[in-house]
């Protein structure tokens, strides 16, 4: 099979970026990419830095359609529910996703891209994540309790050999800011209402209430996903970064409409403590893919 991009599967960092850029209007679409496709050999690290480059679906298509996830599309409109609850669409053209050790190999190595791509493409948004307490989310429950584990996840998250792109991923990239003081001021016995899970071990409850998060994002109704979320921010603004592989778009949207109320269900009652600040889907080529893109070149 296509190797896919090994930093996907890099767990246990301590410091993540998350950089999303946009083409300059003049810029050519395809020397852009053949630029972030160079930027390092996708097989390796660099100086202990992960590195996994993505694009917006479009942009990818029109680049490698014989590598393009078929139906893929970027996240190009706000997705309303019912009660007016909005997930916006903040697309971008590329993402540069760098993890590491410590955070100061990482703020060099996303310098170095910034400048590397300046010709082609300006920096459109930035996040530095970093893990909570290893693997609680900063509501205090433990994240990712669903994730396959290493041996399953290329299962759930990359294109099985013999598709078209195969051993790429669609990802869905959002960052969500929560309302701690609202959050925080509620019983346990709520908070686990609304999650579905108890706080203390992460056991699922028997039966999740229909409007908790468990149950709004069901894997075992919607499909598996791989979950490589990350907390970030401030004592004042702070959140979820939320990072999800999935070999089908279709899962990520489903659970996305799910959460909001869209096509029937009631909207996840988690998104009043929570809301989306940005919303993009971008496609994660193989490895192979793109070091036939890129070369030898290094950032």
């Amino acid at each position: 099979m296509t190797s896919p991009q090994t930093g996907i599967f890099a767990l246990g960092t301590a410091s993540h970026a998350y950089l999303e850029f946009d083409l300059l209007p003049a810029a050519d679409g395809a020397a852009a990419v053949a630029l972030v496709a160079a930027l390092r050999e996708p097989r390796t690290t660099i100086g202990g830095v992960n590195l996994v480059a993505g694009f917006r679906p479009e942009l990818w298509a029109a680049i490698a359609p014989d590598a393009t996830p078929p139906g893929v599309t970027g996240f190009n409109v706000p997705l309303a529910g019912p009660t007016g609850y909005v997930l916006p669409a903040t697309q971008h053209d590329v993402v540069i996703w760098l993890t590491g050790a410590a955070y100061d190999v990482v703020f060099d190595l996303s310098r170095g891209v910034v400048t590397a791509l300046a010709s082609f493409a300006r920096l459109a948004n930035e996040i530095v994540g970093w893990p909570y307490h290893r693997d609680l989310d900063l509501t205090g429950f433990m994240d990712g309790t669903e994730n396959p584990t290493l041996v399953e996840a290329a299962a759930v998250a990359l294109i099985p050999a013999g598709s078209p792109a195969e051993g790429s991923s669609v990802l869905l990239l959002q960052q969500w800011e929560h309302d701690a003081i609202a959050w925080e001021s509620l019983p346990v016995e709520t908070q686990e209402a609304t999650i579905g899970r108890r706080k203390a071990d992460s056991t699922e409850l028997d039966p999740p209430p229909p409007n908790s998060h468990v149950a709004r994002t069901d894997q075992d109704q919607f499909g598996k996903i791989f979950r490589r979320n990350i907390a970030y921010g401030t004592v004042a603004q702070h959140g979820t970064i939320f990072v999800g592989f999935s070999a089908d778009q279709r899962i990520l949207a489903g659970m996305l409409e799910s959460m909001i109320g869209r096509g029937g269900g009631p909207p996840d009652r988690l998104t009043s403590f929570t809301r989306a600040l940005t919303g993009a889907y971008y496609v994660i080529p193989s490895a192979d893919r793109l070091a036939a893109l890129g070369g030898d070149a290094r950032v």
